[in-house]
């Protein structure tokens, strides 16, 4: 009798539909409700390193999160977490009689974030750190990041990962926002171009993408509960268009709805957003899965078009089930959501049955991370070609904490588990430069001795900086004396779940940092010799009040585990400095057209919700709700410096070299726009050593009924390395959604009949060549879905 119902049950199993192999819908067919309702919520996930009541154990009605209850012991499992790559973020259900595999998901986006080590294996599985986003963009080179993204896509491939939750591509609204550093620009533009080569470079090796955080995730403060209160026109042109770009030009596999409302309604549960515009307006044809515990309603994101729910509990696939029971919820749509899970779980390396080697080339990948950190690094100053050092400067005093322990990205989810970094100091050594010995023991023990008996900090969060030393006098002057020039280094970081301060020994230097800055330069210059800045950071800072007293200020960003060794390239020559600022550096805070509403403000009368080393996660896990609103409009970043002659300390777009170029030679093809217009300009380098130029194009469009920034960019391209001499012609083309903005009250993206001038530059407020064209009418470029209007009219910024 066991042998006739073994064989039936084989039998029925091979007569089942299997994915791949009968189409899609034909396997949902076959899906029983409860199937269906686990696979568009995940699998779970390990919390490593939380105490007994700081577990996150997720559960209650619709899914909700709640805090466990104590006695829940460290490192937990919620819901039926599979450990198939340890420290991957997730994985999806599978369904075996199916055919139906599991996905496995892990974090990124500056590389891939899993474990290192594994219990009873000798083998390694550490991970390249690139650079973080924000030094990227300054590269302005999408063939560069396309290479990134090849590296760092197969790093996914081969351990075994089939998605990575990543870029992020979240506008830069103000310098504070806590992971700025994961993302690229206060621009959309650059944001989008840059997020699509990257998508484009990963899955060319056969994973995946997960872009996030969609959309208008500009702080980490109360990010769960935070009400974002922005205009159509606002959340179009600014907020949405990068994603935008990056949906049209390379299709993500995945886009992750972010953890905020967007006027009123959490993004996740958000049809407009996930629906209307992701989906109808722009194409979008992956699936969209929520930031881990995103969201509030299970049912109610499965209505929006948010095909999964990530890390999934338990919780959450019941209350769907008991939604579609009550006719609370259409399986249709719950059909729809898996049909988009399935389709891109047949492109995944683990259902084509991959056979991962667990070892990609780790040391080739390292050397694309050197040459793309030395590409995204700024000169920011450079008094009297201080830089690179003579080859007579071989003997350097080395000042800050960070030059011996250099900062290679930020905190959180984008951390990545490398096996090396290299330091300043050491990176300096590399290139054949003597690091002064006796001041390399001093700070090397004080760094030892000021994090003795400090607990490391909760999982996710970053160590506490270790405040910077006095210098006494004598030993500066004992340095000038011994070594041919100065270097001090100035490290920031930051991270997920919490947002920067326009205080001291943040935004701001502290007194201690700044009086280094202004002994070791003042005592250099007084003996004929040179002190260098380098700026270890993954934002921006204020430099205004200490600029002039450095002879050169390098920005060096976060340049992933290369730093050292990428910095010591461009001191010494090796690389001709090439990057440019994405985003731009104020004078002072108050000048940042959000300072007055970032990041927000609580509803009402309430307690902040406080994070703390014992549970970080307190006031994620019970959110306080928050609002913010966008009262400056379109206006951030370089549109609102420009528009209103806001002095700034470094505009948007600037970056020095060790060498000069001329632009020649303005053409446009056309005095009337017409379909397209096209636009040409010589580059030339003027100087005495080779070097790439990034070459900006700007317009200006005759204000309408809408209000219109004073420039926008619309193009931008980097020349390929031009030797002392040699020229390029570099051409862009303007279409008509270059001219076009948008009018909330037509849904549409409208260009008005003007005068447009083109302006090229080296940066916003460098325009070297200007032209003009007319666009004789009025012209409609798109009509789009009305979606995401404020609950009540909104006043922004005008000119």
């Amino acid at each position: 009798m066991l042998i006739l119902v073994t064989v039936f049950a084989n039998l029925t199993a091979q007569n089942l539909p299997q994915l791949g192999k009968a189409p899609v819908k034909a396997v949902i067919k076959a899906m029983t409700l409860e199937e269906k309702a686990k696979l568009v919520v995940g699998m779970g996930m390990k919390m490593p390193g939380l105490p007994p009541s700081g577990g996150l154990t997720p559960g209650g009605p619709g899914g909700q999160n709640q805090l466990p209850p104590a006695g829940v012991p460290q490192g937990t499992a919620i819901g039926q977490t599979q450990d198939i790559v340890p420290g991957a973020a997730g994985t999806t259900f599978a369904i075996p009689r199916l055919g139906i595999s599991a996905t496995v998901v892990a974090d990124g986006p500056a590389g891939l974030r899993i474990n290192p080590t594994r219990p009873g294996e000798k083998a390694t599985y550490y991970c390249t750190a690139f650079p973080v986003a924000t030094l990227l963009a300054s590269s302005w080179d999408t063939e560069l990041v396309y290479k990134v993204g090849q590296a760092m896509g197969n790093e996914v491939l081969e351990y075994g990962v089939d998605v990575i939750l990543g870029p992020a591509l979240n506008i830069h609204r103000n310098p504070l926002c806590g992971r700025n550093f994961e993302y690229f620009s206060e621009d959309p533009l650059i944001s989008g171009k840059l997020a699509a080569a990257m998508v484009n470079g990963i899955e060319s090796q056969g994973v995946g993408t997960s872009v996030k955080h969609f959309a208008a995730n500009n702080a980490e403060t109360n990010r769960n509960a935070l009400n974002t209160i922005a205009d159509e026109r606002t959340l179009r042109e600014i907020y949405l268009k990068g994603f935008e770009i990056l949906v049209k030009e390379s299709q993500p596999w995945t886009v992750m709805s972010s953890y905020n409302l967007i006027n009123g309604t959490y993004a996740p549960e958000n049809h407009d957003l996930l629906t209307k515009i992701l989906r109808n307006d722009w194409g979008f044809k992956g699936y969209v899965m929520t930031d881990w515990f995103g969201g509030k309603d299970a049912a109610a994101m499965v209505k929006a078009g948010n095909d999964l729910l990530m890390p999934g509990t338990p919780a959450q696939s019941k209350a769907i089930l008991e939604a579609v029971k009550a006719g609370k919820l259409d399986e249709k749509l719950l059909d729809r959501n898996v049909e988009k899970i399935l389709t891109i779980i047949l492109q995944t390396p683990r259902f084509k049955g991959y056979s991962f080697s667990g070892r990609p080339d780790l040391k080739a990948h390292a050397e694309i991370s050197r040459q793309a950190s030395t590409e995204g690094m700024v000169l920011l100053k450079n008094n009297r070609e201080t830089l690179p050092f003579p080859k007579e400067t071989k003997k350097i005093a080395v000042f800050g904490n960070t030059s011996y322990e250099i900062i290679t990205g930020g905190t959180g989810s984008g951390d990545v588990n490398e096996a090396y970094s290299v330091a300043l100091v050491e990176g300096l050594q590399n290139a054949g430069f003597t690091v002064n010995a006796n001041l390399k023991n001093m700070y090397e023990s004080y760094l030892k001795a000021s994090r003795e008996g400090k607990q490391k900090g909760a999982w996710f969060m970053g160590e506490t900086p270790i405040k910077e030393f006095s210098l006494p006098e004598d030993l500066i002057s004992s340095m000038v004396k011994v070594t041919d020039a100065a270097i001090i280094t100035i490290g920031r970081n930051s991270g997920e779940g919490y947002d920067r301060q326009a205080v001291e020994g943040d935004f701001l230097l502290s007194a201690t940092e700044k009086e280094m800055i202004l002994m070791v330069c003042k005592a250099y210059q007084a003996k004929g010799k040179k002190a260098v800045v380098i700026l270890n950071t993954g934002g921006v800072l204020e430099t205004a009040s200490w600029k002039e007293l450095p002879d050169a200020i390098l920005l060096a960003w976060q340049g992933g585990q290369e730093t050292g060794n990428s910095i010591a390239d461009i001191l010494c020559g090796k690389v001709n400095p090439s990057g440019k600022l994405a985003s731009t550096f104020p004078v002072n805070y108050q000048d940042v057209s959000s300072a007055k509403n970032f990041p927000g403000k609580l509803i009402g009368a309430q307690e902040e919700p406080k994070s703390n080393d014992s549970n970080p996660f307190a006031g994620f896990m019970s959110p306080k709700p928050a609002e913010v609103t966008y009262a400056e409009g379109i206006y951030t970043g370089y549109r609102y410096y420009s528009t209103f002659k806001v002095p700034v300390s470094y505009p948007f777009g600037y970056g020095l070299s060790y060498t000069t170029f001329e632009y020649a030679n303005l053409k446009l093809g056309a005095t009337t726009f017409s379909k397209t217009l096209s636009v040409s300009i010589d580059i030339k380098n003027s100087g005495k050593v080779a070097g790439k130029e990034i070459v900006q194009l700007y317009l200006s469009a005759p204000s309408g009924k809408l209000d219109k920034p004073e420039a926008e960019l619309k193009g931008f391209a980097k020349t390929r390395w031009l030797q002392p001499g040699e020229s390029q012609t570099l051409s862009f083309v303007l279409n008509a959604s270059d001219l076009a903005s948008f009018d909330a009250t037509l849904s549409a993206w409208k260009a008005d009949a003007g005068k447009y001038y083109v302006k090229i530059g080296a940066s916003v407020s460098d325009i070297r060549a200007e032209g003009s064209f007319t666009l004789a009418s009025d012209k409609v470029v798109a009509k789009v879905s009305k979606a995401l209007v404020p609950v009540a009219p909104l006043e922004t910024l005008k000119k």
